[in-house]
């Protein structure tokens, strides 16, 4: 029976309540060992199965946390059978994770929405409770992956209770789930449990007790015994050091063979078998394992042995002398099943204390095995224990790299660049170096530290040209990469210059190396654009390539035309969530949102954004998460979003700042101008468009298409600054027409058409409306619009200036540029004309994510197909499309498909 905990019991039964209806949750409890957690776990077990709920149930074992998804495996051996009924790349990669069918080492996030899928299809047939005991002791890739599918549960009759130690530091308790922390017992119910075994304490005695174990209800139970003694007269002690040391007592009390065989046990994880067969090696029988069970510390049966709690086996662990460790873990090795080679390799890293090249081996096998199945903390872990025990130097360099490359396809960079930092002290062979060369600048270049990854790509690039200029041109390119989002733009033409003097054997190569010469030559205003329209022609065949997918959908917006590869960016973005690539998925989705908000697509780009912003935090990518943010405030500026811009621009700018990413500095900068422009506070504006010249030009960033020189001219004009306006608007259209692009071109000439004579107005401003039909940027075209409007009207042409008027702001409320249907509005107004407003849709009432699913669904895709491109569970999926339906006022997917735009 359970004693107290009346409060925690109502919170995880209103938890079951509604899961039993649909909504799900996900609660941690987080405590001090012995505090009550397992005996919550138990109390909700016996609840949710008395209430008819299917339960799928896991514990941690610390013997266990190298075996490559052993805690997902425990936990979802019951539901294997319904594999086939969730999306085939996700069962592909679950079933290779328990190693139920061969694998290459997919993404690390692939198995976590394969779970997500998993539980959500079981749920089908009824609610379901996830009960997982000593979480914190999870192999680490089951851990990530039940993680990853708690975090998206939404709308499914799922619960998931989850247990970890609040002193252990574990990927449940860092994974930022709804967390209720366990304190100690109420006096009253400490008192009761205390006195539940008869024995009566003087009240100078509990008071004592009480005190020194805080109400911890396992130490009221095993210090009332003769464990009583062992606490301090004075002060409280850490509970679990008094417990330890009551278990520690009562194992010194056994014979020498019952230790012995108590040390097995507690190496073994529980394992009956082999704990007979290491005893027998050893010497001892496992029935010497009868006086701890008589003492309480264990209990046996047919298959395993229990410890009374993980403190007994971890105290006796501790306990032991390192070569008495060593003696089991040896015996261990040999008394595991012959196809138990993980735990196997384990216990033989375990057993050795000194270099040995067949344990290396063993371990390196091991770890090769994890990596396969995608267990990429596992492998990493295996590496590095085979590197510690290989003799050879080289042989723990390579396995070093390997380690680190396993480390950081487990979202773990400070332990991938550590490893890698090792291995860089012990000899390595040219091949070796380049690769570890490569891992420590996508690193660093992931993870916002772009000016190192630029040092590194460039270092190991040309140490490569001669032997593998291939390789060579991929490094450089990397480099030139980094060095946009650092917006070094002289380290990035010296890098094009290199990857000129080189000649790749393979057409990847040269195709990669045409690119990124290209995005040079770009960023400093010599060209580009046609080495870019020239790779169009072979974009089709590395449409699927996971390391092209950036220089892919950066061709048409560098472009930035209508008719030139805008269909290349949904099809790589689609390759990628089908990978389930959500490493990979948050730069590309910057780019499409980037695209977007170019277009007349802002709803989507804002979703695509914010899903952008989600995915990098949670895979602790700096870069990716900046260049999220920035877009996202540069979009809400037009959009007139002021507080929401203001937050995520200052949020861009610190992180911009700290890790030197010029380039995203630049348009976190920029949307802080917008909005003052947009807003009509015009002296404000010119200040923050002033200062961003100069951080363009001390980056040396001289694109044309980043200067904000069309939006000072207009600032200026508005001001009464005419002389200083038609100067920049002048150098401007030199700059445009050397680069020779329509959206550049187009920009010019509506500043031209603000500076210029009147008797020249109608030339320079058709000349830009000719130039934006070359472009999908509705928005551009709507200023033009606008500017040429009110020109018109200033200059008495007020009948000429309502359809330009009138079309500027049709275009502004469609895209929901509030500000700017504003002016729109005002200026035609002053013509003399009502402005017709439109009113607010259902559209406008959408979330981020509600729009996304609605886009999915109305573009054809099922619920389950939606659900697994997005990471989600098909019933959050349905959650999503209700809301829509009533939002939108509409009952069908047929409906649905006339409401959103294509």
């Amino acid at each position: 029976m359970l004693v107290g905990r009346e409060q925690e019991r109502q919170v995880i039964g209103k938890l079951v309540a509604s899961a039993r209806v649909g909504e799900s949750g996900t609660l941690v409890l987080s405590g001090e060992a012995g505090i009550g957690k397992s005996a919550l776990l138990e109390d909700a077990a016996a609840a949710v199965t008395e209430a008819g709920m299917r339960v799928l149930r896991a514990a941690g074992i610390d013997a266990e946390r190298e075996v490559p998804f052993g805690g997902l495996l425990q936990l979802l051996r019951p539901v294997l059978g319904h594999l086939d009924a969730i999306p085939a790349p996700q069962a592909e990669a679950l079933g290779s994770a328990l190693a139920l069918v061969p694998g290459s080492g997919g993404e690390r996030f692939a198995v976590g929405a394969a779970v997500l899928s998993l539980l959500s299809r079981v749920a089908d047939d009824g609610p379901v409770a996830v009960i997982v005991d000593d979480a914190h002791l999870l192999d680490p890739p089951s851990a990530q992956a039940l993680c990853f599918a708690a975090r998206r549960l939404t709308a499914d009759p799922v619960v998931v209770l989850l247990a970890v130690r609040d002193e252990t530091p574990s990927v449940v308790s860092s994974a930022g789930l709804p967390t209720l922390t366990l304190g100690g017992l109420a006096d009253a119910d400490a008192a009761e449990l205390a006195g539940s075994l008869g024995r009566r304490l003087p009240d100078g005695a509990r008071a004592r007790l009480l005190s020194a174990t805080g109400g911890n209800p396992l130490a009221l139970l095993e210090l009332t015994d003769d464990g009583f003694d062992a606490l301090p007269p004075d002060a409280p002690v850490p509970v679990p050091a008094s417990l330890a040391r009551t278990f520690a007592r009562r194992a010194d009390a056994l014979s020498e063979s019952a230790r012995t065989a108590l040390l097995v046990a507690a190496a073994a994880g529980g394992d009956l078998a082999a704990i007979t067969g290491a005893c027998a090696l050893l010497g001892v029988s496992v029935g010497d394992l009868d006086e701890a069970a008589r003492e309480q510390l264990l209990t046996v049966d047919a298959h395993r042995v229990t410890f009374r709690h993980d403190l007994v086996r971890s105290g006796v662990y501790a306990e032991a002398a390192p070569a008495a460790r060593r003696a089991v873990h040896a015996a261990l090795a040999q008394a595991v099943p012959s196809d138990d080679v993980d735990r196997r390799a384990w216990h033989l890293g375990e057993a050795t204390a000194t270099p040995d090249a067949s344990v290396a081996a063993v371990l390196d096998e091991a770890a090769a095995r994890a990596r396969e199945r995608g267990a990429w903390a596992v492998a990493a872990a295996g590496f590095e224990r085979a590197a510690r025990v290989s003799p050879d130097p080289s042989d723990r360099a390579r396995r070093l790299v390997s380690a680190a490359e396993s480390a950081w396809r487990a979202g773990l960079p400070d332990s991938a660049i550590e490893l890698l930092d090792r291995a860089s002290e012990l000899p390595q062979s040219p091949a070796l170096r380049t690769r570890a060369a490569a891992l420590d600048g996508s690193v660093a270049a992931r993870t916002g530290s772009v000016e190192r990854a630029r040092d590194v790509f460039v270092a190991a690039g040309t140490r490569a040209a001669d032997e593998d200029p291939d390789t060579a041109v991929t490094l450089l390119s990397d480099a030139i990469q980094a060095c946009q989002f650092a917006g070094d733009v002289a380290t990035a033409g010296s890098a094009a210059a290199l990857i000129a003097e080189l000649e790749p054997r393979t057409a990847r190569a040269r195709w990669v190396g045409s690119m990124a010469t290209a995005v040079a030559d770009i960023l400093s205003g010599h060209g580009g654009p046609d080495l870019l329209r020239a790779a169009m022609a072979d974009v089709d065949q590395y449409l699927d390539d996971p390391q092209l997918a950036p220089w892919l959908v950066v061709l048409p917006l560098y472009l930035r035309e209508s008719a030139v590869g805008r269909d290349v960016i949904p099809t790589v973005v689609a390759h990628s969530r089908r990978r389930s690539d959500i490493g990979g998925l948050p730069i590309l989705l910057f780019y499409v949102a980037r695209d977007q908000a170019t277009t007349d697509r802002w709803d989507d780009a804002v979703a695509g954004y914010t899903e952008g912003i989600q995915l990098a935090r949670e895979a602790g990518q700096a870069t990716d998460l900046t260049a999220c943010l920035a877009g996202l405030s540069w979009l809400e500026a037009r959009r007139g979003d002021e507080d929401a811009c203001l937050a995520h621009a200052e949020e861009a700018l610190a992180i911009a700042g700290a890790h030197h990413l010029g380039f995203f500095r630049t348009w976190a900068m920029t949307a802080l101008a917008e909005r003052e422009l947009g807003l009509g506070r015009t002296d404000a504006a010119l200040d923050r468009f002033r200062e961003l010249e100069s951080v363009l030009a001390d980056l040396g960033l001289v694109d044309v298409d980043l200067s904000p020189a069309a939006d000072m001219v207009e600032a200026m004009v508005r001001l009464g600054m005419a002389d200083e306006a038609g100067a920049l608007a002048a150098s401007l259209t030199e700059r445009a027409e050397v680069k020779g692009q329509p959206w550049s071109l187009a920009r010019a000439a509506r500043a031209a058409g603000l500076t210029c004579p009147d008797t020249d107005v109608d030339v320079c401003f058709s000349v830009a409306l000719a130039y934006h039909q070359h472009t999908p940027d509705a928005f551009e075209a709507a200023r033009t619009e606008l500017a040429y409007g009110s020109r018109l009207r200033r200059m008495k042409r007020r009948v000429d200036s309502r359809p330009h008027l009138r079309s500027a702001l049709a275009t502004f409320e469609r895209l929901g540029a509030v500000p700017w249907a504003d002016q729109a509005a005002s200026e035609l107004r002053a013509t003399g004309e009502t402005a017709q407003r439109r009113s607010a849709t259902g559209l406008d009432h959408l979330t981020p994510q509600e729009l996304q699913v609605a886009s999915m669904l109305a573009g054809g895709r099922t619920t389950r197909e939606a659900a697994a491109a997005l990471f989600l569970s098909p019933k959050t999926i349905e959650y999503h499309l209700r809301n829509v339906y009533l939002k939108l006022g509409i009952r069908s997917r047929a409906e649905l498909a006339g409401a959103i735009p294509g």
